[in-house]
């Protein structure tokens, strides 16, 4: 059984020296140049063993009307414990919206690569290190990440018009 939030929090902190860790709800918040380390831990630890990541997504907050800069995205990770049966244990890392990038789990969680690619094409978030770093769904050529808020849907009705004229 893993441990409260805040006692888990600070086992975390000693484990890890030098990672900044905040608790906002239930999930964890750290530093994007502390990902690597911290999920190394959290897999590799006798005691919390998780060894699955599930339901890696990014949040897109641009920002809000009248707020100055270009907002953030949030990758969020859930890690779970296949050998232990528990988790999750919630990890979000804030990223610069107008330049995302994060170190790649695909070294350490081999079922990410396929999150991250997902994520990469709807987002635009960029993994270091991923090794297949790729579109998913949209072909190469696509210009722009539809899950993102500001993203302009095309004309839906071009398509119809060409039909017509073709």
């Amino acid at each position: 059984m893993l441990p409260a939030v805040e006692e888990f929090k600070s086992a975390i902190e000693r484990a890890l020296p030098g990672t900044a860790i905040t608790v906002e709800g239930s999930s964890f918040v750290i530093e994007p140049k502390d990902l690597p380390a911290l999920a190394r831990h959290l897999k590799d630890s006798a005691v919390y063993q998780l060894d699955y990541v599930a339901n890696l997504t990014a949040i897109d907050y641009p920002p809000a009307a009248g707020e100055a800069g270009p907002g953030r995205m949030e990758m969020l990770y859930h890690f779970y414990s296949m050998a232990l049966k528990h988790g999750p244990v919630a990890v979000r890392a804030k990223l610069p919206r107008d330049n995302p990038r994060i170190a790649s789990l695909v070294p350490l969680y081999r079922g990410a690569e396929f999150q991250e690619r997902e994520v990469y094409d709807l987002f635009g978030v960029i993994f270091e290190g991923h090794p297949d770093l790729r579109r998913v769904f949209l072909w190469d050529d696509f210009k722009g990440h539809p899950m993102r808020k500001d993203y302009v849907v095309e004309d839906q009705n071009a398509l119809e018009g060409r039909a017509a004229t073709g």
